[in-house]
């Protein structure tokens, strides 16, 4: 099965409804930034969290440019997690000139 993805511009409303954003980049990374409301759940500790991903919903997986964040999500959604994967990760949530959040906070 096809892992869906969304847009930037898709991630922004949907965070605005309040989806569940993950963001599977190592921890440096998402303290040097990350989108804000986004939780950090590392890509090697997915197998061990994939609670985490559960939210009623779609929850939405970002790392910085998209790769590792597809490999969450298949594995997620071979376990019956609903994803979807945010198209160019970080790097095109900052190209599209929208803020990031520093720190190890969501926001």
């Amino acid at each position: 099965m096809a892992i869906p993805e969304v847009t930037v511009d898709e991630l922004e409303a949907a965070l605005a409804a309040g989806a569940l954003v993950v963001d599977v980049r190592e921890t440096d990374e998402y303290v040097e930034g990350h989108v804000p409301g986004a939780v950090h759940v590392p890509l090697t500790s997915v197998p061990d969290s994939a609670d985490a991903f559960r939210s009623g919903g779609t929850t939405l997986v970002i790392c910085r440019s998209g790769g590792r964040s597809m490999k969450a999500c298949e594995y997620l959604s071979d376990r019956g997690v609903s994803v979807a994967n945010v198209a160019g990760g970080t790097m095109a949530w900052v190209m599209s000139g929208r803020d990031v959040v520093a720190g190890d906070q969501p926001l």
